[in-house]
């Protein structure tokens, strides 16, 4: 496996790397100044690590793409939001564990389709074990 990092993305970057994107996205609106986003680096490339490709990990720091943070009502940082097929899936706000993160995303995640019928045997597109 290889070691994934949450990668730095802005305004720009969001349109194509997150909302166009195939691939499930965790998006944490973060800001330098804060301690508790400092916290949240570690458990972010955790996350992004454990996801093993199966989801992008993304940073957007809102001082600088205070248009994306007002788009999505980000009012406290690090606030986390999962993205599917361009739509907000989930929001976490404040600081969590790679674990909770983790079932969150397992939970919010779309079902793996067998003939047009969700099935439960199927995994999670989202990579890891909580």
């Amino acid at each position: 496996m290889n070691i994934r990092q949450a990668r730095e993305i802005n305004e720009r970057e969001f349109e194509t790397d997150v909302l166009h994107s195939r691939q499930p996205a965790l998006v944490a609106f973060v800001a330098s100044w804060s301690q508790a986003c400092g916290r949240i680096e570690p458990v972010l490339e955790e996350v992004a690590n454990r996801c093993d490709g199966a989801a992008s990990v993304f940073k957007v720091d809102v001082d600088d793409n205070p248009d994306l943070g007002t788009e999505y009502g980000i009012q406290s940082v690090p606030t986390l939001i999962f993205f599917h097929a361009g739509a907000v899936r989930v929001k976490i706000i404040g600081t969590v564990s790679a674990r909770a993160i983790l079932a969150k995303l397992h939970l919010h995640a779309p079902e793996r389709q067998l003939n047009g019928q969700p099935h439960e045997k199927h995994p999670s597109p989202i990579g890891g074990e909580i």
